[in-house]
């Protein structure tokens, strides 16, 4: 098969998706990376229908990645994941508005072009969680307690472009990290960045059945094949509070193994799966210290 990774400058030398690039390789298939970030783009030539089987995005939030992507989307080709579904998550104000209409736990989220407009949100709502709607990896992400502390940070916020609001939602600092590839689930804990007090390394966890299903249902609601979602358990439950579509998937066994699979298959039927991960996936069994060794699921084929 024949790919086509957009990879931002950010991400050259990531292992993800490096490793992806280069073990799709190793498989005998043509990988061409093009750096939207840096390079000048022929728009009218660089996309054209038939020239490859899928489209790949891993680009910064806010990049000209998207942009070449929803090209290549428009020409008819296939992308991973979908380019309207990463437009739909990468816009945090738009995702929330989609989510919670979609029924998915999302805290109510206020929007503002401007710092100064989150003024106007009551002060019963604080804390309040302020971050840029297009931010990305713990970006601008910040605790605000009382109004007072809103005022104060107004300078900071100016620069951020649109930003959003939500209640804090109370927690033990610790964040799930559930990440959904080739329709299974892995998940980890790690510190909040708003708790950067707590020395809680990066670690797999089991995956209770609640979060498993709101992780699956993330990927219907949004369209996404490869992705990562944000979990906080709250006094009421579990809350989503961020969706990131071809996340890192740290801590994921044989990561570029398992998402260069996702990739061919989704080049193979054209498009997305998500119906199928509504249904079907599943927490991926963890082996923990304390108990019994677990047998993983034989993986499809490599070669093919």
């Amino acid at each position: 098969m024949r790919l086509c990774f957009l990879v931002e400058e950010h991400y050259r030398h990531d292992g993800m998706p490096v490793e992806v690039i280069r073990r799709l390789t190793s498989w005998g298939h043509r990988v061409d990376v093009l750096r939207p970030g840096g390079s000048l783009l022929h728009m009218t030539e660089v996309v054209q229908a038939g020239t490859h089987d899928a489209w790949v995005l891993k680009t910064v939030s806010g990049g000209p990645g998207l942009t070449l992507l929803e090209a290549a989307a428009s020409a008819g080709m296939t992308t991973v994941n979908d380019a309207r579904a990463i437009r739909g998550v990468r816009d945090k104000a738009l995702a929330a508005a989609i989510g919670r209409s979609r029924g998915l736990p999302l805290p109510p989220t206020y929007a503002a072009a401007r710092p100064e407009l989150l003024a106007e949100i009551p002060a019963s709502q604080y804390p309040l969680v302020v971050k840029p709607a297009d931010g990305s990896s713990g970006r601008a992400v910040y605790l605000v307690p009382s109004p007072d502390g809103l005022a104060a940070m107004v300078p900071e916020l100016a620069g951020e472009g649109m930003l959003i609001a939500q209640p804090y939602v109370t927690n033990s600092g610790i964040d799930v990290k559930v990440y959904c590839v080739g329709g299974e689930l892995y998940a980890t804990e790690r510190r909040s960045p708003l708790h950067p007090d707590r020395s809680v390394p990066e670690r797999r966890v089991p995956l209770s059945a609640e979060v498993a299903a709101i992780a699956a249902r993330v990927g219907a609601v949004y369209g996404l094949d490869l992705y990562g979602v944000d979990v906080v358990l709250g006094p009421d439950g579990p809350v989503v509070v961020d969706v990131n579509d071809f996340p890192s998937f740290r801590q994921v066994p044989d990561a570029a193994a398992r998402v260069a699979r996702a990739v061919l298959g989704l080049a193979r039927t054209g498009g997305s799966s998500r119906t199928a991960v509504l249904h079907s996936a599943r927490p991926h069994p963890v082996q923990l210290p304390a108990q019994a060794p677990v047998q993983v699921p034989a993986a499809a084929g490599e070669s093919t």
